[in-house]
């Protein structure tokens, strides 16, 4: 990691991991953005004009929206990433929504800004590449887990993921949002979440899951999060947050 954002909090470790030479071309384009739970950062066909870095616990979820109106997600992005247009080539229309699933703080940027920084240095156009490489990796792998691991151990993954992602052992969602983004009856995930609460490994109150035994709760993941961790690991070594 650098050291060139000494004295000003980041909170995102995409940025910090600019070299400073990056840094200070980026820097000025970027704004001090905030956004509660349910923002809706784009919707499928919108215009993407800014890529957002989450700061801190803020937190987003990329989703696909089917005919029926359900949006499966299809990645979360928290401090190790950034939203929207990071590789792209200027503006393009959106596939998926992205909706803040924890409020919080953000750096924004305007892609022809994004776009100015990148054609002056090849080593952000690069860093930026290999995210975008990392995400695909997350999302492969969502792809994978959905087919493959049971209920239990994609809720596991999901509480998992998020915990991750903010630092924090709290999350609200209903039992009906998460369903709804894992792609499964609101009955089966109901038996699941009551049985880990009662193992003591969650806390549920109207909205809101507390996570109380995060190593129990690592245990009865399936192996996906490990997994995009060690390719984050491989490709931008230090951007995934370290563990919980």
């Amino acid at each position: 990691m650098q050291n060139h954002q000494q004295g000003e909090p980041i909170g995102n470790n995409l940025l910090r991991a600019l070299r400073n030479d990056d840094w200070k071309i980026l820097r000025p384009s970027l704004e001090h953005w905030s956004a509660p739970t349910g923002t809706l950062l784009h919707e499928p066909g919108d215009t993407v004009r800014y890529a957002y870095f989450p700061r801190g616990s803020s937190l987003v979820s990329y989703l696909v929206v089917l005919n029926d109106g359900r949006a499966l997600e299809t990645a979360l992005v928290g401090r190790e990433g950034a939203v929207g247009g990071i590789v792209s080539q200027g503006r393009l229309p959106a596939y998926t929504r992205a909706e803040v699933q924890l409020g919080g703080l953000f750096f924004r940027i305007d892609l022809n800004h994004l776009e100015e920084a990148k054609s002056i240095s090849l080593t952000l156009r690069h860093l930026f590449a290999r995210y975008a490489d990392c995400l695909m990796a997350q999302v492969f792998q969502s792809v994978a887990c959905g087919a493959a691991h049971s209920i239990e151990q994609r809720t596991a993954r999901w509480l998992m993921a998020a915990v991750e992602r903010t630092g924090v052992d709290g999350m609200t969602v209903t039992q009906e949002q998460l369903a709804v983004m894992m792609g499964v009856g609101r009955s089966y995930l109901s038996r699941v979440i009551r049985d880990l609460r009662q193992r003591g490994v969650i806390e549920t109150r109207r909205g809101h899951i507390s996570i109380r035994k995060v190593d129990r709760l690592r245990s009865l993941a399936c192996e996906c999060n490990a997994a995009v961790s060690h390719h984050f690991n491989d490709v931008l070594k230090g951007v995934y947050p370290a563990e919980h």
